[in-house]
């Protein structure tokens, strides 16, 4: 078998998806000094598509495994740096579970201890065990009665602002020469052979087709939609997102506030600091959308799960997730927990059973990368994702075998995933609150819906 070869400086290489992995691709590629880099995307960045477009993100490096906690030790360090740190606020995070969580959250939290207690590389005093709700008010005072909490409180730990990473980035990547088609020009709908049948080309909504040495794609939870064969190891999930629309003297009581991370509940940050926005995302197993996609290979039928479209996705959250936010109000930031929940979501990730990343070559293909299984702890790795999508190019495999492309079907095992708490369930079959115009919920009592 004859040596790989690096791909030459001046290999073209085309990117499907602008949202969190492809634009991290897209700088690592041009670091090393690659010049012909096209991305596409149906919209300018930051997409309401991405998963990335959010007011925030934790960055954490909590992990009930070392190869994690490592990688996303080397993500904080890279979050610190000059480029980086103006999207980071290293605020600390208390992570706890409620006086009525179920043993799966407590033990994830013990087991994640452990795991911290004894990395060689974690920095010594970060984890501080916090039994009761008196030790969590210690490092988060700004906190209500949280009664029966209890966790640890992690000092390493804080946020990132997602959305203006995104368009950092992108804008780098401009001033470094990337070209971006967004629109129906950037809208992949369709993989088609090249004339030796193996080398891809990439369809278009508006009848433009790309050919490039490299394709890769970035789509996130809209991989399978392109590239059904990854259904298998890719599940779309969503998970509900809300806000709170708090003034300029509530903010400033609230500054610098450690993310919190109730377990059985949800999450929360600090306002934002340009629009005074609390935003808050509920714990669970998450949402599907299954669809059929034809039929497999013996016949039977088979079934993908795929995002709804952006403006559904921004048409209400399900009502029991609007139960959660609210008692996650009320035990938390309890003067706040009759105020309207505005600019609700649903946020699409990609998950895999076991919630490692997929970056390999796609069976059957010449020079198609998948990069993806985001699994919901890819935004953290922002700043050094896309070294390891380059990191397989220039070797020509994946020598990493938990990010290997699996030929096992998973897909039934979608729910299986160890560090989430409650069940997966089919967004078309939840009752959702709808948003009013003004992006207000509207009365549950009279705006439900089935979708």
């Amino acid at each position: 078998m004859a040596a790989y070869i690096t791909p030459p400086i001046d290999t073209t290489f085309l990117i499907v998806g602008a949202g969190t992995i492809g634009l991290s691709t897209a700088l690592h590629l041009t670091d090393r000094g690659y010049k012909n880099i096209t991305v596409i995307d149906r919209e300018v960045v930051p997409s309401p598509y991405s998963a990335g477009n959010d007011l925030n993100k934790i960055v954490r490096a909590d992990y009930e495994d070392h190869f994690y906690a490592g990688l996303a030790l080397e993500a904080i360090r890279a979050w610190s740096s000059p480029f980086w740190s103006p999207c980071y606020q290293q605020t600390g995070y208390a992570i706890t579970t409620s006086a009525d969580a179920p043993q799966k959250a407590r033990a994830h939290i013990n087991d994640v201890i452990s795991s911290i207690s004894s990395h060689p590389d974690y920095p010594k005093g970060s984890i501080v065990l916090t039994p009761d709700s008196a030790s969590i008010c210690k490092f988060v005072p700004q906190l209500g009665p949280i009664p029966g909490w209890s966790g640890y409180f992690n000092k390493h730990a804080g946020y990132a602002r997602a959305a203006l990473a995104l368009k950092k980035v992108y804008s780098e990547l401009v001033r470094r020469g990337v070209t971006f088609k967004f629109g129906e020009r950037g809208e992949a709908d369709e993989i088609l052979p090249s004339a030796d049948s193996t080398s891809p080309r990439i369809h278009t909504k508006s009848g433009l087709i790309y050919t490039s040495d490299v394709v890769i794609i970035a789509l996130g939870a809209h991989t399978t939609k392109l590239l059904p064969s990854a259904a298998a190891q890719l599940t779309a999930k969503a998970w509900a997102v809300g806000h709170v629309q708090v003034t300029p003297n509530e903010a400033a009581e609230l500054q610098g506030m450690p993310v919190v991370n109730c377990r059985d509940l949800g999450f929360l940050f600090e306002p934002d600091f340009d629009t005074g926005l609390i935003k808050l995302c509920a714990n669970g197993g998450g949402y599907t959308n299954y669809i059929n996609a034809g039929s497999r290979s013996g016949g039977e039928m088979m079934k993908i799960s795929i995002p709804l479209s952006a403006q559904e996705s921004h048409s209400g959250i399900p009502l029991d997730d609007e139960r959660l936010l609210r008692r996650l109000l009320a035990e938390t930031l309890p003067q706040f927990k009759d105020r309207p929940l505005v600019k609700q979501f649903i946020c699409w990730c990609s998950d895999t059973r076991d919630s490692e990343y997929i970056i390999d070559y796609v069976p059957g293909w010449n020079n198609l990368i998948l990069a993806g299984g985001d699994s919901g702890h890819a935004f953290k790795m922002f700043p050094i994702f896309g070294k390891w999508v380059v990191d397989v190019l220039e070797k020509g495999q994946q020598t990493i075998d938990r990010w290997k492309w699996k030929n096992t079907d998973t897909s039934e095992h979608a729910g299986d995933i160890s560090w989430r708490t409650g069940s997966v369930k089919d967004i078309q079959q939840v009752e959702r609150a709808l948003s009013g115009k003004d992006g207000t919920l509207q009365s549950s009592m009279t705006a439900k819906a089935k979708f």
